[in-house]
Formats: C-alpha cells, structure tokens, sequence
C-alpha cells in the first residue's frame, strides 16, 4: 500500500502530464513557465530548485523538458516538489485531479 506522500507524487505526476500535453497542444503556453521562472529568479533568495529548473530547461529543449516532467525518475519526482510549471491548468483541471486523489489519502 502507498503511503501519502507517494499518492502525492503520483497526483503531481498526473497533473504534469496533463500539462504537458497543453503545452504540445498550444507550445506558447510554455511562456508561462519562463515568466514563473524569470519572477522567482528576481526574489531577494531563489530557492535552488528554481536555478535547477532554469539550468535544465536553458539546457535542453522543450519537448526534452515535457518528456521529462512526464516521467517518474527519481530526480523528476524531487524537482516536481518544486514546479514551475503552475498557472497552465485551469483551476477546474486541478480541482479535478485533487477529488480524484483525495479519497486515497484515507486509504494509506
């Protein structure tokens, strides 16, 4: 049985994948990750997973970043804690993948 913090992962995962085919739908979408990025960036103190995010995504292209926040590696589901890719679904695509999810958090 899984315990609550891998639902999450599963739950942000799910949620990736749905952005990512937005993004392949519409690839102007992916301006809103840069802006995320860019805004976060300008803090006072980045949080380091921000430049790690930057750096990946200035060193690969975008459908390498898509492929990657789709994928269940280790390091993709530490960087996923971090996201930048918020402000792509729409408040009802998010709140359906939360109801989705939400009965398993009684089950672990």
């Amino acid at each position: 049985m899984p315990n609550w913090h891998d639902v999450i992962d599963q739950r942000s995962l799910e949620m990736d994948r749905l952005i990512a085919s937005k993004i392949r739908i519409n690839p102007a979408l992916f301006q809103i990750v840069l802006n995320n990025l860019r805004r976060w960036l300008d803090t006072p103190h980045p949080e380091g997973a921000i430049q790690e995010w930057q750096d990946f995504i200035d060193s690969h292209s975008q459908e390498e970043v898509l492929d990657f926040i789709c994928s269940w590696t280790e390091e993709s589901r530490r960087m996923r804690q971090s996201s930048p890719f918020c402000g792509i679904l729409s408040e009802q695509e998010r709140t359906a993948i939360f109801k989705k999810y939400e009965p398993l958090r009684f089950c672990v």
